[in-house]
This record gives C-alpha cells, sequence and structure tokens, in this order.
C-alpha cells in the first residue's frame, strides 16, 4: 500500500470493533477520502493508541505532568505516561514494516508520534520526513473528528488527501529547486535586471514591512529565480543594509523601475502593497495583473487566504511558519 493513514486512538465504536476509523470519523473520512479520488480500501489505516482512553476518549487521560519517553508534551504540560509508549512504538513499527510512500498523520497526536511536534495547524498541509523514523515522508492533516466539529476545515482537508494522493507516488520529498539572491550589491541588481527581470513574462513581487518602513522587497521573474533587495539590516549601524545614501537611493530607483515597467506584476494581497507603496513612498505599480490571494478566493472563498495557507496548497515548499526549523532548512543560494 502507498498511502498510510494515522489516527489518534479509539473511540466507542473502534473499541467495539477493535478497528480503526468505524465509527462516524470514520464515515466522513471515507467520504473525503472518495472526494480526493482514494479509494479507502487501497490505503492502511491505524492508530497512535489501539485502545480508548478512559474514563473518557480525552488523550489527556493517558498523560501526567512527569516527562518521560524523550518525547515532547503531547498536550499543554501533559506527557505521555511510561505505560503508553509501547503503543507509540508499535505504531512506528507499523509504518516502518509497511513503507508506504506517504503516511498522513491525522491530528495533533499522530503529529506528536511521527514528527515530535503537535503545531497541527502550521504542519498541516506540507510534506516532510518523520523525526521519529527518518526517510518516512509524512503529510500532517486534520482529524476527521476535528473536521467533525470545523465543518469550515473539511474543504481543506481534501485538499489535503488530494496531496496526499499525487505524494503516494513517490516515496521522497521533493521540494522546488530555485535560486534567490541575498544580499545583493548595486551591480548584481543590474546584472539581475538584464538577465532575468527584462525579459520577463511577468514579474511577482512582496513587500515586507515594519511600521511605515519597507524592510525588504522581493521579485521573481519565474518560479526558479528571484532577488531580494533589502533595506533594513539590523546587524550594520543605523540599521540601514545599503552602505551609504547613494546606494539606497540606486537601490530604490532600481525598485521604482522594476515597478513601473510594462511587464504584468503578481502580488499577493496586492491591494495592502500598492497601496503601501503608493502612501509611503509615492511609488505606482504599473500593469498590477494577478493577485493569488483574489484568484484563490475565486475558486475557493470559503477558506484561507494567507501566503502560508496557499502554498501548503498549491506547492511542495517546507511549511511556512517552519521553514526555519533544525528539521528541515531551506538553502538559499546568492551570487557570488
Amino acid at each position: 500500500m502507498n498511502i498510510a493513514l494515522v489516527g489518534e486512538a479509539w473511540g466507542e465504536h473502534e473499541e467495539k470493533a477493535r478497528a480503526p476509523f468505524v465509527g462516524p470519523s470514520g464515515y466522513i473520512l471515507t467520504k473525503m477520502l472518495e472526494e480526493a479520488g482514494i479509494h479507502r480500501a487501497q490505503c492502511y489505516l491505524t492508530n497512535v493508541f489501539n485502545l480508548r482512553p478512559r474514563p473518557t476518549n480525552d488523550i489527556e487521560n493517558l498523560c501526567s505532568a512527569e516527562r518521560s519517553g524523550g518525547f515532547p508534551a503531547l498536550r499543554a504540560g501533559k506527557y505521555l505516561k511510561e505505560e503508553y509508549f509501547p503503543e507509540v512504538h508499535r505504531v512506528i513499527r507499523e509504518i516502518r514494516d509497511l513503507r508506504p510512500n506517504i503516511t498522513v498523520l491525522l491530528g495533533a497526536t499522530a503529529c506528536w508520534a511521527f514528527l515530535h511536534n503537535t503545531a497541527i495547524t502550521k504542519l498541516r498541509g506540507t510534506v516532510t520526513y518523520s523525526t521519529a523514523l527518518p526517510k518516512q515522508k509524512c503529510l500532517p492533516a486534520y482529524h476527521p473528528a476535528y473536521v467533525m466539529r470545523s465543518w469550515d476545515q473539511r474543504p481543506v482537508t481534501v485538499l489535503d488527501l488530494i496531496k496526499a494522493k499525487r505524494e503516494s507516488e513517490y516515496p521522497e520529498v521533493r521540494r522546488p529547486e530555485r535560486t534567490i539572491y541575498i544580499e545583493p550589491t548595486i551591480e548584481d541588481l543590474r546584472w539581475y535586471n538584464d538577465n532575468f527581470l527584462a525579459s520577463a513574462t511577468k514579474i511577482a513581487f512582496d513587500i515586507e514591512t515594519s511600521g511605515d518602513q519597507i524592510t525588504v522587497i522581493g521579485f521573481a521573474p519565474d518560479d526558479k529565480s528571484a532577488i531580494v533587495v533589502p533595506f533594513y539590516d539590523a546587524r550594520k549601524p543605523g540599521t540601514h543594509y545599503w552602505p551609504t545614501a547613494e546606494h539606497e537611493r540606486m537601490a530604490w530607483a532600481f525598485v521604482r523601475n522594476v515597478l513601473a515597467s510594462d511587464r504584468p506584476k503578481v502580488a499577493q494581497n496586492g491591494l495592502y502593497d500598492l497601496y503601501f507603496l503608493w502612501r509611503s513612498y509615492g511609488i505606482t505599480v504599473r500593469n498590477c495583473e494577478d493577485d493569488t490571494m483574489l484568484l484563490h478566493h475565486a475558486l475557493q472563498p470559503e477558506s484561507e487566504k494567507g501566503l502560508g495557507f496557499l502554498g501548503s496548497v498549491y506547492t511542495n515548499e517546507s511549511s511556512w511558519k517552519l521553514i526555519r526549523s533544525p528539521r528541515e532548512k531551506q538553502t538559499i543560494k546568492r551570487d557570488e
């Protein structure tokens, strides 16, 4: 089997059947799998805990305030009791022996077991390698029981399962390859404009701000290359990136020329960027053709619209909010 799905623990129906996902959450999962084009019978289903937490179905019933097992907290200030770790080791062995191309981690508990991280809202939708089982590709997604309580997350979970189907075709994590030029000189800006931006069919741009100041602005002519133009640098005297006022003036001239060109522009939440550039710097962006946030809203008006969410749905990038984590760093290159 190329797809494994790992849940949390048995509920009432699962305990009676001694099988995972046979109750209401199992019904919801089956329907979402069908919408994603996945046949449930072709998946391997299991739980982190093949037992029902007592006296209620709350997973915190398996925890105490005492740290054990070398794992982080399963819930805030709550650590799994030593007696339940054999269940964790069992599910890890199951996946290790099965070796699916993709393991879908349904909910925070499954993420805790395989990624040692419970931040499901930050992790969902992004493929990554398991911490507990190196080289095992995982995809966090919301648990069906959570979807039943938060129905607006159902389309999101279906999108994640669609990604799981794509990822089931191969076992490795495939990240996009691109070159990002950082900490440029004025000569670098001119070189990049002549070799990339001048011939681009479209130019994507994005600004980062602090108060009324633009700290950095990036340009990308395609999905293979981009350049970052910094203006703020906390490491340097006065926090100015450019060594002289004349250098900074030339950098702003470069930014103005790119944004004033006839090349179609692409932005994310462009209404904010356009207004900020005009209000704070008097820069008018010409021919702004597309806004990825608005385009996504037209397709999925009920879902989130932030760049991190769009990245999790439409790309194979690392999680936006965890991209600098020690477990997975993204390589950024610059031209020497």
